[in-house]
C-alpha cells in the first residue's frame, strides 16, 4: 500500500508492531537525540514524541528508517520481509519511472499554514539539537531539498544536511560531486541565487529516492513514483517554480546565496564520526514555510551504525554498484549497513582472471568512485549477504599480498581515515580485496574442497536429512 505522506507510514508502523508512543516530554535539546541514537544501537521501535518541550501541538519521530523491518512496511511489504527480497523487490521497482501528479493547492495539507517575508521563523519548529558538540539546531535530518538546474529543466531531489542559523537563514553543506553542488556551481558562477524547497516528512519512498542518483536529466520524483507504485502528488510551491510532495510535514522556500558563506557545522555523520570541521558553507535564506496542522518532525539521527542513513545507503548505493557492474556475470552485491556504506560485496562467477579488478574498476568508474573506498569480490559460491560466508571468504581465500589492491581516488570529504587535508580536496583511496581463487586452480588439487553441508556431501543425501530434519528431534 503506497504511503502519500509521513502519517500513513506511522500508523502503519503502529499496526506493525514498530512505533513506540512517548507520552512523557521530551527536551527538543539532546534529549531527544539521545534516545533516537539508543534506538539505533540497540534496533528498538522507532519513537513517535507526542509532546516536546516548548513546542505545544508539534511532535517528533526518531528513527523512522532505521531497520530493515521499517524500510520494509515503508514499501508495503510484511515486516518480516528477509533482507535479499526487500533488495530484489526495490531493485525491481526502482527500473521503473512515474511521473509526479500535480494537485491544486486545495488538496496539499503542506498548504494548511503558511508564513512569509518578515513573519518567517524558523523556531517555530523543534529544530533538534540532535548531539552534543554539533554546530547548531539541525531540522532538516530525513527530508529532501529540491532545486532546478540554470540550463535545463532537471530537477533534483536530494537529502543534504540543513541547519538553522537564525530564524530565516540556515546553513547546508553543499559538496561538488553532489547533484546539488553540480547545479549551485552554476548559479554561482552566473552570480545568481539558486531557488530551493526543503521538504521536511515526505513520505518515506521520496525520502528514499532523494538518496538515489539516476544521474543528469533525470529526476528522483519520477523514481519515488515507481517505488511507491503510484505518482508522488505535488503542488507549486509560493514563491518559486518548484514542485514539493502535497502531503509533507513542513516546506521551506526560498534561495541559496551565490558567493555568500557562513560557517556551518560541524554535526555527527553517517560514518560514526564528527568528521566535517565548522567551515564557511553556502547560506539558505528562507522567503516562506508551509506546514501542516500540529506537523511531525522526522529525525535521523546519523552516527554509530546502523541508523536510518546506513539503511537506506545499503539500498540504494547498492543500486548504483549494481548498475554499474551489471554487464558483468554477477551473483549478487550487497553493501552491508555496518560499513556505513562504505564497502561494496560483489559476487562473480569468474569466468577469467581478474575479473575482480574489472568489475571493481566499473564500480569505481561511477559514482561510487568517491563514496565507497573499499571493494570485496567473492566467488559465485559464497552468498554476499551472509557475512559468515564473507568473513570466511575473506580470511581463507584472499592472499595478503596478490589478493590486495590499493590505489590513490576521490574520496568523500566526509571519510574519517583522510586528513584535514585531504578531506578538503577529496583525495581519498581504493581498495579491492580479491577473495576469488586463481583462475587457473584445478578444482580439488590448488583449489581446495569447501567442507560444508552442501558442498562436501551426496546431493541425495543432503535432501534426506533435510527431509527427515524434524524425525531426528530437531
Amino acid at each position: 500500500m503506497p504511503f502519500k505522506g509521513l502519517r500513513d507510514f506511522i500508523e502503519a508502523l503502529g499496526r506493525s508492531g514498530d512505533l513506540v508512543r512517548v507520552e512523557r516530554e521530551v527536551d527538543w535539546n539532546l534529549e531527544a537525540g539521545a534516545i533516537t541514537r539508543r534506538v539505533c544501537e540497540i534496533g528498538e521501535r522507532a519513537p513517535l514524541f507526542l509532546r516536546v518541550k516548548d513546542y505545544p501541538g508539534h511532535r517528533m519521530l526518531g528513527a523512522p528508517l532505521a531497520t530493515y523491518r521499517r524500510f520494509a512496511v515503508a514499501m508495503g511489504l510484511p515486516p518480516d520481509t528477509p533482507v535479499r527480497a526487500i533488495l530484489d523487490e526495490f531493485d525491481r521497482r526502482s527500473r521503473g519511472r512515474l511521473k509526479p501528479r500535480v494537485v491544486d493547492r486545495s488538496q496539499a495539507p503542506c498548504k494548511q499554514n503558511v508564513m512569509r517575508g518578515e513573519e518567517v521563523d524558523l523556531f517555530r519548529f523543534p529544530a533538534p539539537m540532535v548531539h552534543e558538540g554539533d554546530g547548531g539546531r539541525y531540522l532538516a535530518t530525513f527530508h529532501l531539498v529540491v532545486t532546478r538546474d540554470l540550463d535545463s529543466d532537471w530537477v533534483n531531489w536530494g537529502m543534504y544536511r540543513v541547519m538553522v542559523h537564525n530564524r530565516n537563514t540556515m546553513g547546508g553543506l553543499i559538496l561538488p560531486g553532489q547533484d546539488i553542488g553540480r547545479m549551485y556551481v552554476k548559479y554561482e558562477a552566473a552570480d545568481r541565487p539558486m531557488p530551493y524547497a526543503i521538504v521536511i516528512g515526505p513520505d518515506p519512498m521520496s525520502a528514499v529516492a532523494s538518496c538515489m542518483s539516476p544521474g543528469p536529466g533525470e529526476t528522483e520524483a519520477d523514481i519515488a513514483g515507481a517505488l511507491n507504485g503510484e505518482p508522488v502528488e505535488v503542488v507549486r510551491c509560493e514563491t518559486c517554480d518548484l514542485y514539493v510532495p502535497a502531503h509533507a510535514e513542513i516546506v521551506i522556500e526560498g534561495e541559496v546565496l551565490p558567493k555568500v558563506r557562513v560557517e556551518e557545522g560541524p554535526f555527527g555523520e553517517y560514518t560514526g564520526y564528527r568528521t566535517s570541521p565548522r567551515m564557511p558553507r553556502p547560506v539558505f535564506t528562507v522567503k516562506c514555510v508551509t506546514w501542516r496542522d500540529d506537523p511531525i518532525v522526522p529525525l535521523a539521527n546519523m552516527g554509530v551504525p546502523v541508523d536510518d542513513s546506513h539503511i537506506i545507503f545499503s539500498v540504494t548505493w547498492r543500486q548504483d554498484v549494481l548498475n554499474a557492474v551489471s554487464k558483468f556475470p554477477i551473483t549478487g552485491v550487497y553493501v552491508p549497513p555496518e560499513s556505513a556504506g562504505h564497502v561494496a560485496i560483489i559476487g562473480v562467477h569468474k569466468v577469467y582472471e581478474h575479473i575482480a579488478q574489472h568489475v571493481a574498476d566499473a564500480m569505481w568508474g561511477s559514482k561510487m568512485g568517491y563514496l565507497m573506498p573499499y571493494c570485496i569480490v567473492v566467488d559465485a559460491d559464497v552468498d554476499v549477504y551472509d557475512m559468515g560466508q564473507v568473513l570466511h571468504a575473506l580470511f581463507t581465500k584472499l592472499h595478503p599480498i596478490r589478493g590486495v589492491h590499493g590505489r590513490p581516488g576521490p574520496g568523500h570529504g566526509l571519510f574519517p581515515f583522510m586528513s584535514l587535508e585531504e578531506r578538503r580536496w577529496g583525495k581519498g583511496a581504493h581498495l579491492l580485496l580479491d577473495c576469488t581463487w586463481p583462475f587457473d586452480w584445478r578444482e580439488g588439487i590448488e583449489r581446495p574442497q569447501r567442507a560444508g553441508f552442501t558442498t562436501i556431501y551426496p546431493k541425495e543425501l543432503q535432501e534426506r536429512v533435510l527431509a527427515n530434519w524434524k524425525a531426528y528431534g530437531f
